[in-house]
């Protein structure tokens, strides 16, 4: 029997990359699992990919008609998640920037999509989790909202150091109902949100350097610290930050 044995999971952004790492290895280990991402065509082929213990949801997480609806449509559908991942996200390569030289568009849309989308989904899985007595909530964090690692991406960096404060305002307003939230942190992980680092051989050998431990994150890094949040395992655990970075924010 796997960790996840009658659970229902929510992943957001899962059609790729961290995302559907993780939703795959929640279904391995037993758990039914919402496949959630804007792009129709990307959910459908990973929850075909899945199998019958998956459901596609097309959801916009940075509108919240659209966050509210998914929710209610997979309750009516019998499929109201118990454990809710808020991972979706962009890092917009090319034009976040320094603050004195970043646009006011780019600042807004990364913080409407990455922060307030969090905020957006995060809602909804409270109020969701609520109704049945409680849940685990796993936000994905970046190095970027710890250190100075994000130095020039000034919009990435806030909006996840955004999403690290609302993991534990939230954990804390929300403990009495038996919901737990907790935030994990990976390193520089190969995914194509950054092909732009990828695919340049100074750039990746620049970030790569700065990881103790000597290699780029992959997906399937931080598989395991979500099975265990997502779990009865982790039912102590809320409030918390966990780092899977290789060492990237022990420097």
């Amino acid at each position: 029997m796997g960790a996840l044995q009658g659970k229902t999971a929510l992943v957001t952004g899962s059609g790729t990359g961290i995302g559907r790492a993780v939703a795959e290895r929640f279904a391995r280990e037993g758990a039914r699992v919402v496949i959630a991402d804007r792009d129709a065509g990307a959910a459908e082929a990973t929850a075909g990919a899945i199998g019958e213990t998956a459901h596609a949801a097309v959801m916009d997480i940075s509108d919240e008609e659209s966050v509210s609806s998914a929710f209610a449509s997979l309750e009516a559908a019998g499929w109201a998640p118990d454990v809710v991942v808020a991972n979706a996200g962009v890092q917009l390569f090319g034009q976040d920037a320094k603050a004195a030289d970043l646009d006011l568009e780019v600042w807004n849309r990364t913080i409407g999509i990455n922060l307030t989308g969090t905020f957006l989904t995060v809602k909804h899985a409270v109020r969701s989790m609520r109704s049945q007595g409680g849940g685990s909530i796993i936000l994905t964090g970046s190095p970027t909202g710890l250190n100075g690692e994000g130095a020039e991406f000034t919009a990435y960096s806030a909006s996840k150091a955004g999403i690290h404060g609302l993991a534990r305002t939230v954990a804390a307003a929300y403990a009495s109902d038996n919901i737990r939230v907790n935030t994990v942190v990976p390193a520089y992980t190969e995914t194509t949100l950054v092909t732009t680092i990828s695919s340049d051989p100074e750039s990746r050998k620049a970030i790569v350097g700065r990881i103790p431990l000597g290699r780029a994150g992959t997906p399937h890094d931080v598989e395991g610290i979500m099975v265990f949040l997502a779990s009865d395992d982790g039912a102590f655990a809320t409030g918390s930050l966990f780092a899977v970075d290789g060492g990237m924010t022990m420097l």
